[in-house]
Parts: structure tokens; sequence; C-alpha cells
């Protein structure tokens, strides 16, 4: 005689089956070209109201309270869901602010926009979502990278 929930092992079949779709989706959408920035180009776009700026896909930028406008403070696990926008910005349509670099910890080189390290998240999953606006999470509050025209 089994000892249990009767049918939980397709309860478990079926969480796990879950999990492993969210790993897949999230493995494949750190590796997609929208994740970052092609050729460093930075435009902006209206999104909830508020022009913001975008990598050249449309994908929302966000900047990290505790980072400076010399060292990003997002690492290791934190930089798997907070993807840090590399090379030398470019920048298109609506873009007029100060546009740099800094190296990360590793060596790479990082966009800066007006002293703030650049990066797209990984829960925006098309163009014209901010998901990570104001969200606490990996030590510091996220904020949508404002433009003023």
């Amino acid at each position: 005689m089994e000892a249990g929930l009767p049918g939980g092992g397709w309860v478990v079949a079926g969480i796990s089956l879950a999990a492993l779709l969210v790993f897949g989706v999230s493995v494949a959408r750190a590796g997609s070209p929208a994740s970052a920035s092609a050729s460093g180009w930075l435009k902006t776009a209206e999104i909830g109201g508020v022009t913001v700026l975008t990598n050249s896909h449309g994908f929302t930028l966000y900047w990290f309270a505790p980072d400076t406008a010399t060292r990003s403070n997002c690492n290791g696990t934190c930089a798997a869901y907070w993807l840090p926008v590399p090379g030398t910005p470019t920048a298109g349509p609506g873009v007029t602010g100060k546009l740099a670099t800094i190296r990360r910890a590793g060596g790479a080189t990082q966009a800066t926009y007006n002293g703030h390290p650049l990066y797209t998240y990984i829960g925006d999953t098309a163009p014209g979502q901010a998901f990570g606006n104001g969200l606490n999470l990996n030590g510091g509050l996220w904020h949508e990278v404002t433009v003023s025209g």
C-alpha cells in the first residue's frame, strides 16, 4: 500500500515540467539578441506615458540605485536577471543625455547614461514593457531610465 496523496506523483511531475519550462525560457531569453543593445545603439520610447531610454530592440533600460558613475554593483546572479548593456553606446533618436562606458569587474565594457550603468531586465519579454521599474531586488531599487525632452 502506498502512503501519501493519491495522484501526488502527477502533481510533482507537473510542477517539475513547469519549472523546466521557465528555466528554458530564461536561458533562451538571456542569450537572445534583444537582451543586449545591438551595436550599442540607444533610442527613446514612450512607455506608460513616460519617455524612457531603450536599446535598439525597444527594450526598456534600467539603472540600479547602488551603482556609482564608475562602478556597477550588479554582478553574479544579479547580472543574470539584470543584463548589463555591453559596448560603447551610440545616441539614436531622442537620446540627449551623456553616453559613456565603465569597465565591469570582469573587464567587460558597460554602457552608461548620465552616469548610470545601463541594464535590461529579463522579465521584460517584449519591447514596450517596464516590469523592472520600481523593483527592490538584488540589493537595491531598480528604475527605468527616463529621458526629458
